[in-house]
């Protein structure tokens, strides 16, 4: 039943107004190793990560993945930061370039280094306290055109129901920048636990948001839901400290 949730939990904010504020992104690219190379892949990866990527807005962590068609790959994330500060980021000038080019993708796959930009829709997002990453529950999801607006207003209502029934649960909301209709991963849930035994659990969501829609509630969300959606896809993140720039401690303050 969790996985059932967070299958419907948050949806897109394909319509979300923009301002003369800068708001803060992640850059992410998923690498698959060549499986005949993965230790020189990974020792490549976490020199380059400690040597340019170690602090700051271009600090980076690896996930890796360990469920669905990117099985074994590696999820690399870059943030957060504003585009703005992308115009400064490590390149050619300093010998960032070079060394990813010779230590990294030199032992990946042809299909490898597809890159995305995710801005952190914080007012979709539940980070109540710090908390330091573990294991992630990523969910996918392929936005109907046109049903931005109404993605966003049944999002409003699940995130109603976690802040009075769940205030303790963390998940972060994530909306792709440069999106494809082709691929169809227009936003992204991330939910953060530390045990796998979490997914398992039922933490008897439909009920409470009865108790906060009214009776019936639940049982409508969902024809909505399915009626601005067109699919989804789940993976299961590890985060890997070992080959990250910098730790998974994550402040509250930073995804405001």
């Amino acid at each position: 039943m969790k996985k059932v949730i967070f299958l419907l939990l948050l949806l897109p904010l394909m319509a979300v107004s923009q301002s003369d504020n800068e708001y803060m992104i992640f850059e992410t690219a998923r690498l698959t190793p060549n499986p005949t190379q993965i230790a020189q892949f990974e020792k490549g990866l976490m020199e380059h990560n400690k040597k340019f990527h170690g602090d700051g807005p271009y600090g980076a962590r690896i996930y890796w993945i360990s469920s669905g068609p990117n099985t074994g790959s590696y999820h690399w994330s870059m943030g957060p930061l504003p585009w703005s500060a992308l115009d400064g980021r490590p390149g050619k000038e300093n010998g960032h370039d070079a060394d990813w080019d010779t230590n990294v993708l030199a032992y990946v796959t042809p299909e490898s280094g597809a890159t995305s930009y995710w801005k952190n829709e914080t007012d979709l997002s539940r980070f109540s306290k710090d908390f330091t990453i573990n294991k992630m529950l990523v969910d996918y999801y392929d936005i109907t055109r046109g049903k931005g607006k109404e993605a966003m207003a049944l999002v409003e209502k699940v995130k109603k129901v976690y802040a009075e029934k769940m205030p303790d649960e963390t998940f972060g909301v994530y909306s792709n920048e440069l999106g494809s209709t082709k691929e169809g991963r227009d936003l992204a849930v991330i939910s953060f636990f530390d045990k796998l035994a979490w997914i398992g659990q039922d933490n008897g969501f439909p009920a409470k948001y009865d108790e906060v829609h009214g009776t019936g509630g639940f049982e409508q969300f969902l024809k909505d839901w399915y009626a601005v959606t067109e699919g989804g896809e789940s993976e299961l993140w590890m985060y890997r400290a070992d080959l990250s720039g910098i730790s998974g401690d994550v402040k509250v303050a930073d995804r405001q």
